[in-house]
């Protein structure tokens, strides 16, 4: 049984046991059965398994403060006379290997506003990246591979 599928039986079982049948009892009993699998076994399928799902746990607030720093930005561009924009086109150099990272990556830089995914190198090495905002195209390209592509890395290796 993988650490995974054990952490959702607890989380079950827990729900049972507290007769909290709601997406909170879920959660209490999710975690609870992190710490239980996390207590009990030493193998290195569980240790991935926990390494992964902490990986996940920081990127959600990461993602969360980029997407509303950029909104900010994008919403006081708009409502003010001045237009503060400096487009353009970058090429981000990928060390993502999957399609699964590098479509992660794409859709999250995508789904930032004031940055768009246009096309992947044929050789999946380069991103190409469209911003609303490039002040210095070396210091974009450095936030993006600091930032989302090595928390992708983190979550899915």
């Amino acid at each position: 049984m993988t650490a995974f599928l054990a952490n959702i039986m607890l989380a079950l079982a827990w729900m049972a046991l507290t007769d909290s049948f709601h997406a909170g009892g879920f959660a209490t009993g999710f975690l609870f059965g992190f710490f239980v699998i996390w207590i009990g076994r030493r193998d290195r399928q569980t240790a991935s398994y926990h390494r992964r799902l902490l990986a996940i746990a920081s990127f959600i607030p990461y993602f969360i403060k980029e997407m509303v720093v950029a909104n900010l930005r994008v919403a006081y561009d708009v409502l003010t006379p001045r237009d503060y924009m400096k487009p353009g086109i970058v090429a981000v150099p990928l060390d993502l290997e999957s399609d699964l990272q590098i479509t992660l990556l794409a859709t999250c830089i995508t789904l930032t506003p004031g940055t768009l995914s246009l096309h992947v190198s044929e050789d999946r090495r380069t991103l190409y990246v469209h911003a609303m905002y490039i002040d210095d195209p070396q210091q974009l390209v450095q936030e993006i591979k600091q930032g989302f592509e090595q928390r992708i890395r983190e979550i899915v290796q």
